[in-house]
């Protein structure tokens, strides 16, 4: 049983603004089964996500959970939240025989179980509403115990582990451990409360002074004592209490209850031999005690947990290892929200949901032109790095670092600044395009796409004996290989970067002299003979050469080495591709 489609209208960020249509709803995501991964940048709308299924699920950590007027979108008067469970077992479907729907017929039918929260309001109060469910648009209401069986787990962001695992009433630790096996429908003769009542009759003779304890003397020969400071205690307090009541009460002290839950309630949870946890490892603790909860035995309700920002507390290199363990649940559901690129690079794609303008894309096959060979290519080369691309406002794929150094610095020279526009350039290090644009492109299937533009920069790859006649037609073949939906080609005039580095009107001096300088051994008397040579036989070094050039365009001017001066509308300049690939992903 799992959580396999959600639709929203009207909630948050999650709305148009127009007439509310019951075939329309706002958001339409499906979700897996096992790891649900949400990304995606600020105020994408994760947290948006979790907090409807909290809304109508409510959670195992009796939190106080409730709508206000925060959760409609806008001044609108209505929002709705439908949540499709889906492969119930016959133990999960009997909690729910009178609100079922059935997909197909005969012995292939399977059922359903849609729960449904409509919330309104007038000009005065948000109306009392309450979670229904069916397979009509109203449903029926649902009873106490069915609700029972579709709690969710929740850790929520920047959580308080230790609070969390410490001894207290009704601690996490305590309602955890009461639910599983070892300790549920047990409560009158388990083990531990044996072991508590001898330890509570220990404590009870250690205050009274008939507490026997064996020790060694000076000789090494055992003896037996009765410790007298307990009772010292207690003969105080004795005379207090009997000062406010009558000289025959007296008190007596107790370890715990004598039921297991105030038993449990003593518990605390720790890493043995780790004196001082800090934060990650508290953070990994209160993760571990949650999935023994929901990988508890004879549990016949939804295994669904929730974690906002998986990566709070916790370093890298413990990010990789606790996403690689959650991505081995198979019993249970996780869906997570993180802005860790660390964490997208690791989680398998097909587990990956981009969430970008107010929608949430998932990223399995059935949703992208991306074919099984692309996953299992990006699953191996999309790194750390690369996953940026997954938080940006636009992106700008390059397939080397020549493009990688130059395209910010001259970004800023044209008044656009990548950083503050929310743009990645992304290092492919190949022409492996195909691969990472297709990232963006939705199915035939999809209604809707996503709302980032991709600039792919390429070079052309035509020698300058090559291009008549070849150039225009070149051109259209990478375009036409690569645009598609919001991935738009931005191919170099001439044959390479640096061949239309040369060529510029407002680079090719610095850029001469740049080359010059880092092969100050090479006859440059025939500057565009040599540069060719080099580029030819790929003993030209374009990476420095790069990287010395952004510096010139980043640096101060002087007398002796004046501002590179670009007319960003020039295009006739044949860095002009490279201005315009900057434009688009900037919306600009």
């Amino acid at each position: 049983m799992h959580i396999s489609n959600l639709k929203l209208w009207n909630f948050r960020k999650f709305g148009s603004g127009s007439a509310f249509d019951i075939d329309d709803p706002d958001l339409d995501i499906n979700l897996k089964k096992g790891l649900n991964v949400l990304i995606g940048e600020n105020d994408s709308g994760k947290t948006a996500i979790i907090d409807a299924i909290k809304l109508v699920l409510k959670t195992h950590s009796y939190e106080w959970i409730r709508y206000n007027e925060d959760d409609f979108y806008q001044d609108t008067k209505r929002f709705r939240i439908e949540i499709r469970f889906s492969d119930l077992e016959p133990s999960e479907a009997k909690n729910f025989t009178e609100w079922l729907g059935w997909e197909g017929t005969g012995e292939d039918a399977e059922p359903y179980l849609n729960v449904i929260l409509d919330v309104q309001r007038n000009s005065d109060r948000i109306l009392p509403s309450q979670v229904r469910a069916g397979v009509d648009e109203d449903g029926y209401l649902l009873t106490g115990e069915a609700k029972e069986y579709l709690k969710t787990t929740y850790l929520k962001p920047l959580r308080d582990a230790e609070s969390e695992l410490i001894a207290k009433k009704n601690s996490r630790l305590s309602q955890i451990l009461l639910g599983d096996k070892a300790f549920k429908n047990n409560q009158e003769d388990h083990e531990l409360l044996n072991i508590f009542k001898e330890f509570n009759q220990a404590l009870k003779e250690y205050f009274k002074g008939d507490f026997e304890l064996v020790q060694k003397d000076g000789n090494g020969e055992e003896e037996t004592i009765k410790p007298t400071e307990g009772k010292e205690i207690k003969d105080k307090v004795d005379n207090y209490i009997q000062s406010f009541y009558s000289p025959d009460h007296e008190v007596e002290f107790e370890a715990a209850k004598g039921e297991l839950k105030s038993i449990l309630e003593k518990l605390n949870l720790h890493l043995k031999d780790e004196e001082y946890p800090g934060l990650g490892t508290l953070n990994r603790l209160f993760m571990a005690a949650e999935l023994l909860h929901l990988n508890k035995e004879n549990w016949s309700g939804i295994r669904l947990g929730l974690i906002e920002e998986l990566e709070a507390h916790l370093h890298p290199q413990a990010q990789m290892k606790v996403i690689e363990a959650l991505q081995e649940q198979e019993e249970i559901q996780l869906i997570l929200t993180t802005h860790s690129p660390n964490l997208a690079s690791k989680v398998k794609l097909k587990s990956l949901v981009i969430c970008n303008n107010s929608n949430a894309l998932p990223m399995g096959s059935t949703h992208t032109k991306l074919d099984e060979s692309d996953y299992k290519f990006l699953e191996r080369f999309l790194d750390t790095t690369k996953s940026n691309l997954f938080f940006a406002k636009g992106v700008i794929l390059v397939e080397g670092w020549a493009e990688e150094l130059i395209l910010p610095s001259l970004a800023n020279k044209i008044g656009l600044p990548l950083t503050e526009n929310g743009v990645s350039v992304i290092n492919l290090g190949n022409t492996a395009f195909l691969r990472y644009s297709r990232i963006f492109q939705r199915s035939e299937e999809e209604s809707c796409g996503f709302n980032v533009p991709v600039s792919i920069v390429t070079d052309l790859d035509l020698k300058p004996s090559e291009e008549d006649g070849n150039k225009d037609n070149a051109i259209e073949q990478k375009k036409e290989k690569y645009d598609g939906q919001t991935v738009n080609t931005f191919v170099s005039p001439h044959w390479t970067l640096e061949y239309c580095l040369a060529k510029s009107e407002s680079i090719s001096e610095k850029f001469q002299d740049i080359v010059k300088e880092v092969h100050s051994r090479t006859n440059w008397d025939d500057f565009d003979q040599k540069l060719s040579e080099k580029l030819d036989n790929k003993s030209l070094d374009k990476t420095e050469i790069a990287y010395r050039l952004a510096e010139k365009l980043d640096g101060n001017s002087t007398a002796e080495d004046p501002e590179i001066t670009i007319n960003r509308e020039n295009q006739n300049d044949t860095i002009h591709y490279l201005i315009k690939a900057i434009e688009y992903a900037c919306r600009n």
